[in-house]
Formats: structure tokens, sequence, C-alpha cells
């Protein structure tokens, strides 16, 4: 577990969000909805799709798929959707959760352990998808039908057409029971994809791409257009979804192969095709909702809770075999840090807290929200994990962005290959990280005769787990902490006897007014014992 001793590459950002800015709205109507949104249940029925290229139908593959998309690239964006009837595009959140499936069978139901939901378009998501079933007798349309559903009363008598099209899929497994199939993938709204494993509910949700994150010039959203859903034999374990998607700027096929289980993966493989430069390109992005947690002020919320939040750190597993660990915030403003790197093991955005009484939240079932990881197969060469935190205000607003961030620039008509595998989890054992680990971060005031240090604060960080659990308080454990814009004293290291937690407690005191990045890991007769703490505080705040 080697480490640095200086901060790796940190670049933060003040900027306030622009307009342009993917707003905070479109991040709870997108993320919320994949989780709360019902599916429509229905027979796929077999037909020859009008917009299909006959000479492409056999054998289907991954290539096929890729062939597809250099296709699409190669002519200017368009919108491949039909156009949505006014009545679907004005239902209320409340209207659109009220839709639901009349008794017909999912896909595959009866001949599989695995089958397909279809989830129905209308309020926010206005764009169709198109969906295939591919076997051994070739590519099959899922048509749609305005029968398959019942609607809310509110939304009328309406005369909905028949290439209306879905809006979305989720794939079901027996994971809890075998009498019941729950969701352990679903696709709802532009490329966001969500990922479930045994006994977790829903919160972070993961998306194919993305363009422009956090820019000056706007976030541009692509979207997944069409969907290949293969048939999987009887007893099979995995599945296989193929996609299509398109961006003004890009055009890309993709891969998904599902496991579910106590930790459901799924293994992504992306070709994509630029139409033009992209000037920031997130690969693997991950969005989640922090609205507070122990190291940051409550006060700020009117809340019962004593944490609300669906993550509470990012972690990172560096190429060169470091492991990280950042806490996550709910900034006044706008913030923007990339952790550089070179060919990265891991990242994902964590939710370390696991016990009820973190919570108190019966319904919201925070401690049952999984973790996401992201470990890349292959080389990704020179880049950084770009995290970025937006002002929240409800426990609604999905205010953290994370993704890997390519060094090599993105210019048209030179394709991109990526492969990883995602893993949505409760506990990991002492996998992810294999050694101690941050279970708390704490900030307070310096004070003297009583009264606070003006630009001083003391930090706390307790770590736990690993070889510190068996370590008595009189082995000479050490506690390395620097500090890039801020000297550093009073550094005490010490093993609290109430809970066996290894407590490190040191002072803060900035050299200047910009933002200090702090480190701090555990370490033994020179070896580390932990995983490295890491901390952006802004004087002041």
């Amino acid at each position: 577990m080697p480490h640095a001793t200086h901060p790796i590459g940190t670049a933060a950002s003040n900027e306030r969000p622009r307009e342009k800015l993917v707003s905070i709205k479109n991040r709870i109507t997108v993320a919320a909805f994949l989780t709360l949104a019902p599916c429509a249940c229905v027979l796929a029925r077999t037909a020859a799709p009008a917009h299909y290229p006959p000479q492409l139908q056999r054998p289907f593959t991954f290539a096929t798929v890729e062939h597809l998309a250099a296709l699409r690239a190669e002519h200017p964006y368009r919108v491949h959707s039909t156009p949505l009837p006014g009545a679907l595009r004005r239902l209320s959140y409340a209207q659109y959760h009220q839709i639901r499936f009349r008794a017909a069978d999912a896909l595959w139901r009866g001949k599989s352990l695995f089958d397909v939901e279809f989830y129905h378009r209308g309020f926010a998501f206005t764009r169709q998808v198109k969906i295939f079933t591919v076997n051994a007798s070739g590519v099959h349309a899922v048509r749609y039908s305005p029968s398959m559903f019942e609607f809310p009363r509110a939304l009328g008598r309406v005369d909905l057409p028949r290439d209306l099209g879905f809006a979305g899929l989720s794939v079901r497994f027996p994971l809890e029971t075998p009498a019941h199939r729950s969701s352990v993938l679903a696709f709802l709204g532009a490329t966001y994809f969500r990922l479930l494993g045994r006994n977790q509910t829903q919160g972070i949700t993961a998306r194919g791409l993305a363009i422009d994150t956090a820019t000056t010039g706007g976030e541009q959203i692509p979207y997944f257009t069409h969907f290949w859903l293969v048939e999987p034999a009887a007893q099979a374990r995995t599945l296989t979804v193929y996609a299509l998607l398109d961006s003004p700027s890009i055009a890309g096929a993709y891969r998904f192969v599902v496991r579910p289980g106590n930790i459901t993966q799924v293994t992504v493989s992306a070709v994509l095709y630029p139409r033009h430069h992209v000037a920031k390109l997130g690969i693997a992005p991950l969005t989640s909702m922090f609205l507070y947690g122990r190291n940051s002020a409550r006060r700020r919320f009117d809340n019962w809770r004593p944490q609300v939040h669906d993550s509470d750190g990012l972690m990172m597993h560096t190429g060169g075999g470091e492991w990280l660990w950042r806490p996550l915030r709910n900034p006044l403003r706008l913030q923007v840090n990339r952790f550089m790197d070179d060919n990265p093991q891991g990242f994902g955005l964590i939710q370390r807290d696991r016990r009820f009484a973190d919570y108190e939240d019966p319904a919201a079932r925070y401690e049952h929200r999984p973790s996401y990881w992201v470990e890349p197969l292959g080389q990704w060469g020179r880049g950084g994990v770009e995290l970025v935190e937006i002002p929240g205000n409800a426990d609604i607003d999905y205010n953290i962005d994370s993704y890997w961030v390519p060094s090599a620039p993105v210019r048209a008509g030179q394709p991109l290959a990526f492969s990883y595998v995602i893993s949505a989890y409760l506990h990991s054992g002492e996998r992810w990280p294999p050694g101690g680990k941050v279970v708390a971060t704490r900030f307070g005031p310096v004070t003297h005769d009583g009264q606070p240090v003006s630009g001083q604060r003391h930090a706390l960080i307790d770590f736990a787990g690993g070889d510190l659990q068996t370590l008595r308080a009189d082995q000479p454990v050490r506690a390395v902490v620097s500090g890039l814009g801020a000297r550093i004293r009073d550094i005490t290291t010490e093993r609290l006897p109430q809970n066996g937690h290894w407590r490190v407690r040191f002072t803060v005191q900035p050299t200047g007014g910009r933002p200090v990045d702090l480190r701090c890991y555990l370490e033994l007769y020179g070896a580390p014992l932990s995983e490295t703490w890491t901390y952006q505080w802004t004087p002041g705040s």
C-alpha cells in the first residue's frame, strides 16, 4: 500500500454554477425517477423492426453495435424519437408514478431466471428507446401497446399511438426469494442506469458517459437510443444487454453483462466514435446525493435525522497502489477536484455508515443504499478521477458526480474503447480497501482561554480495520500528516479504549486564503497501516 508524500495533483475550482451547467432539478428528475418510476410488464411480441438494417440481423454481436455506432457518427446528430403527446409530457411527478402495467407477463417470465419489465414514456422521460430481443432465430422488436398499461384518471382520455414505444427497461432476478423477482439492472432517462445487489435499496446511480460536466460551456447529455436484450438460457446466471448511445458530439456502442448476487456486478464495454472534439470526457460516471453527514455543518438544515446521504466518500485505488479516501461535502459553492493518476485500479462513491442509528430513517433506509466501485479493465493511461460537489438543499438533490477524465484529447474520427466492472455492495470485508480505513472525520475550533482562535481548526480523523484492530495502545503508531497551503502542528495519535478506533488530531493553520489540501495516513515502523485520508478545507467555511 504505497503512499505518496504530497497530494496527487489535486486541482480545485470555486467557480459558481453557470446557467448552462446541468441543473440539480434535472439530476433529480432522472436519478429520482430511476428510483421510483413504475415498470410496465409486457409480453414481447416479435416483428420485423422498421429501422433496423436487415443485413446486420445475423449473427448479432457486439461488433454489430459497434458498426451501427460508427455509421451514426458519420452523419450529423438528430434525435431518434417519436413525438410525445402533450398529455403525457404534462404529467406531474405523482401522476407519472401512477402509471401501472396490466396483468401481462414480463419478457421471458417462466423461461429464465431473468425477466424484463418496461417503463412508459411521460413526464420528464420524453425520449423513446427502441428495444429488441436477440436469440437463435434473429433480432425481434419488443412492441408497445397502450393496452399494456393502466393510466391515472388525471390523464383523461388520450389517443396514444401504437408506435409510442418505451422510456426504459428493468432487468429482474430472484435475488431475495425464489418466488419474487427484484430489479438488478434498470435503464431510464438519458444514459442513467442502476444496479442493485441482495438486501440493497435504491440510491446512487451510474451513467453511460459524461460530456463536459461542470464546465462553463454547459454539460451535454447523451442518450441511449436502442437496446438489444440477449435471451438467456433457462438457468443462466448472467444476462447481456447491448445499447447504442448518441449525442451531438459522440456515438457509442455499449455492452452490459450483469451478474446478480450479494455484490451485483456489471461488466461494461464501450467503443466511442467522436463526431467532434470534446473538451472533457467523463468515463464510468457515478451520480449520488450528499446533504449532510458527521463532518458537515448540520445546522444548515432543519432536519431531525443525524445524517442524510446516499454516499459519504469518494474512494480511489491509484495506479501506484495507494488507497485514498475523500469525505464528501455539500458546499456553498460548486467545487470541482481532480485527482491525477496513471492507470487507476479503481474508484467509487461509497456509503460506509451502515447502522440504522446513523440515519434514524426507517423509510429511506440509507444504511441499505449500495456503494458503487469501478474497476478498470486494461490500461486507462494518464488522467484523473474528478469529483464534482454541487450545493444541495434537499435529499432529492443528486449533487455529487464522479468519473474518470482521460488526459488524452478526444478528437473527431478517432475511436476510443474502454471497459470496466462496476460493483454494487453493502459490505466488501477487507477487499475495498484491504487495510485500515477512515470511519469518521470531524473539525472543531481551536480555542484559547475559552475563545475561538480565528483562522485555525482542529481536525480529528478516526481509523479502524485491518491490522489496526489487533494493535495495542502502546504500539508506536504514527500519523503522517501534510497540508498544501497550511501549517500543520500538534499532531497526536491515540487508540480509543471505548471502541478500538485510532484517532489522529492536529491543528491546521492556513498560510493564505486559498483552499487547503490535507492528507493523513497511519504507519507503523515505516509501513502503512491505512488508506490515505484526503480533504480540501476552505478557510472561513
